[in-house]
């Protein structure tokens, strides 16, 4: 027997190894394997298994190679990594965004998980054995014994301290045969200390059960639930999945921020229990390895997590909820680029299991499949126990900056709202897409911006720390004494970030207990739900955040919300500019008045008769998405093309934009394609590399693949320059 074996290194083929016969009764395909490569050991998975022909099987000869196959060392785990099904949502990812499928596959399985000697944390555990004769023990130990006994054994760093104890009373009390003590397997809990309280499932509204008659019906098509903010989505959510638990099948949940995992972890453990299983990147490397093997054994049976965790395993799949499936985090930015709602819709399809798309706002691709029957659209129109949606107004300040000297962060408008809810003891969100204090540091004399000299931005001023931080590769330095430029020691600070925000708002409301979270203040572990958990305590009247709080956030005694510069997104040079913001202030719209309190929403603008803004301030989607893929039909824009972007990367930038133009000549001649002039983009350079673009339509992503795979092989890049294919790409700069 031979076997195809994907290495742990991307080099995008499949190596030949002969399987032992000592290891042909045990191999399977998708099993971690230990193979020798060059002068090393390396890991692999076992993708392919050709057996030899018996004598009377049609079957042709094994392929003989010129060459003695080397034989697979052994099995690195008993248990396949990947069902058939998950090989070929694999393969299929690897086909369509053009990756090496090592890669692929390393992606669909958490690192901590791969590591070599990663394991099962093991404690001492204690606990009573039957009664046997006399123990011959002190009344101390008999009451030791007893107190186990009632609490059922534990472990013995937990039974030292609720009893007052030591490990050697203990172990005295095992050499008299009163007790065991063995090591077991003890899982590294993420949700241990956290307040989950059960719930029990709502009485759903009519437009709740006909979406939930929806998407009981036929599977073979993937759902999108269009639910305005406040209409009740996840009440839907957890009855779909109860139900699939009811049949004995497991649940996926997408989420798109780790911001908003632990408030939805909380919802789902407390109606579903042990049965939760949450996976993303700020747990710990054992957490994420116990949290694993739970689903893979089927301990847990419903997964909640970001974009990664549409590859769990979770054993007999009937439902994958992808919540706010426009939003823009569920593309990975490295390879494999791969979109999680995609990939959520092509692993329904192999595993012919229900997927179920939920947004607000959703994304124009989305929408357009839902109208032109690829998908089935089920709407809930209004906000559940007929809860009004907030009353939105639109602030210009433009007219703000005449009557007052420059641009105030908060209009007299807003500080009034905010005062009136301070009064009442209500809450308030304030929503600014920019971390930092100002964006940009300039000399008043001569005009120097202070830049990164990695890459083409300029510095923000971070208060915190009193220093310049670039946003893009994180450089930091300290405020300079003077000028580099001119020696000239007075600087203007110019552009608004939270933490500028919060300094003014603080100077306003002196008493105002104010939160900020963003980038900048959620780097430990924990802090999004600390943070969170203290301000639905009502310990904050105040939070200022990024897009972090922008969606899916649920705070009942929220009545207003302050959109500080509702401008920002639409100067982006992208096409999805006015989608973006649309779904920005739509959603961090959303976050007022969703209980019994009615809330109000104050949008600040230069521009308060762009039409994307105030279709946006009406909760206006289906109007704005008609004129919106109206503009898209026109101009061949996705949904209406296939969109992909050719980023090369070289620290010359003789040699990116050479190779840039050699390939947008050369892939222009490729029948079926769409191609640009090689040009840098909005980020020209990034951590020391210079960039070009090329950008590339076509009516087949299939058609963009094999170019690439083409061009790619006729023309292969020099060592110093780099190239990477985004399909579907979601940032265009």
């Amino acid at each position: 027997m031979i076997a195809k074996i994907a290495i742990d290194l991307a080099l995008d083929r499949l190596f030949t190894y002969e399987v032992p016969v000592e290891l042909s009764g045990g191999i399977k395909v998708g099993q971690l394997v230990r193979v020798p490569f060059g002068h090393r050991e390396a890991r692999g998975f076992a993708l392919e298994l050709i057996h030899p022909p018996t004598p009377n099987s049609p079957a042709p000869p094994l392929p003989t190679p010129d060459f003695k196959l080397k034989p697979i060392l052994g099995i690195a785990d008993p248990a396949p990594f990947f069902s058939g099904a998950m090989l070929k949502l694999v393969r299929w990812i690897s086909r369509y965004y053009c990756a090496p499928i090592e890669t692929c596959l390393k992606s669909a399985v958490p690192a901590a998980v791969l590591k070599p000697g990663a394991k099962a944390k093991e404690r001492l555990f204690a606990e009573a054995l039957p009664p046997s004769g006399d123990l011959k023990l002190t009344a101390y130990q008999s009451e030791l014994l007893d107190n186990i006994r009632r609490v059922g054994g534990g472990w013995v760093q937990q039974l030292c301290h609720e009893f007052a104890t030591t490990p050697a009373t203990l172990k005295t009390l095992a050499a008299k045969g009163a007790v065991e003590i063995s090591k077991r397997a003890q899982r590294r809990d993420p949700l241990a200390g956290r307040n989950v309280l059960p719930t029990r499932p709502l009485q759903l509204n009519d437009m709740q059960q006909a979406a939930m008659d929806t998407i009981a019906g036929d599977a073979r098509l993937p759902v999108l639930l269009h639910g305005v903010t406040g209409s009740g989505k996840t009440e839907v959510y957890l009855q779909a999945i109860a139900r699939e638990l009811d049949q004995g099948r497991g649940a996926i949940v997408l989420v798109p921020e780790i911001s908003l995992t632990p408030q939805t972890v909380r919802r789902f453990a407390g109606r579903f229990g042990n049965k939760v299983a949450v996976l993303h990147s700020a747990l710990s490397d054992g957490e994420r390895y116990d949290e694993w093997h739970r689903i893979r054994t089927g301990d847990a049976m419903v997964v909640v997590g970001p974009r990664s965790a549409v590859f769990a395993p979770v054993r007999n799949l009937g439902l994958i909820v992808v919540d706010e499936e426009h939003d823009t985090s569920y593309k990975q930015d490295e390879t494999p680029r791969y979109h999680a709602r995609d990939v959520a819709v092509m692993r329904g399809r192999f595993e012919n299991c229900r997927v179920l798309l939920g947004s607000a706002t959703p994304s124009l691709e989305t929408w357009h499949n839902a109208k032109c029957g690829k998908y089935v659209l089920a709407s809930m129109a209004a906000r559940v126990a007929g809860h009004p949606m907030p009353a939105v107004h639109l602030v210009d300040m433009e007219e703000a900056s005449a009557t007052e000297s420059g641009r105030p962060i908060f209009s007299k408008l807003l500080l009034e709202a905010i005062s009136e809810r301070l009064r009442r003891g209500e809450q308030t969100i304030l929503f600014l897409n920019r971390r930092g204090y100002s964006r940009i540091l300039e000399c008043k004399a001569c005009g120097h911006v202070m830049a990164c000299p990695d890459c083409s931005v300029s510095y923000t001023y971070h208060r915190s720390g009193e220093c310049l931080r670039c946003h893009v590769c994180g450089g930091w330095e300290k405020i300079p004494l003077a000028c580099p430029e001119c020696g000239a020691r007075d600087f203007s600070y110019t552009g608004i970030g939270t933490q500028r925000a919060e300094a003014a708002l603080a100077k306003c409301f002196p008493n105002a207990r104010i939160l900020r979270m963003d980038a900048d203040s959620t780097s430990r572990k924990h802090s999004h739900d600390d943070l969170l958990a203290k301000f639905k305590a009502r310990e904050a009247d105040v939070l200022i955040g990024t897009q972090m709080i922008a969606k899916g956030l649920d705070f009942p005694n929220v009545t207003l919300v302050g959109v500080l510069n509702a401008d920002a997104s639409m100067n982006m040079p992208d096409f999805r500019a006015a989608e973006r913001t649309f779904q920005l202030i739509a959603q961090v719209s959303g976050r007022a008045g969703r209980a019994e309190k009615p809330g109000e929403v104050f949008i600040q603008t230069s521009h308060p008769e762009n039409p994307v803004i105030r279709s946006a301030a009406d909760a206006a989607f289906a109007e704005f998405a008609e004129a919106e893929l109206a503009d898209r039909r026109e101009s061949g824009l996705p949904p209406y093309s296939r969109f992909a972007t050719i980023l090369f990367r070289s620290q010359s930038e003789t040699q990116a934009r050479n190779w840039a133009e050699l390939y947008s000549k050369s892939l222009a001649k490729y029948p079926g394609l769409s191609v640009s002039e090689a040009i840098p983009p909005a980020l020209e350079r990034a951590e020391g590399w210079f960039r070009y673009q090329v950008q590339v339509r076509s009516d087949s992503a299939g058609t963009v693949a094999a170019a690439w795979q083409w061009i790619a092989a006729a023309r292969p890049l020099p060592k110093d320059v780099r190239a990477a294919v985004d399909i579907d790409a979601v940032n265009v700069m």
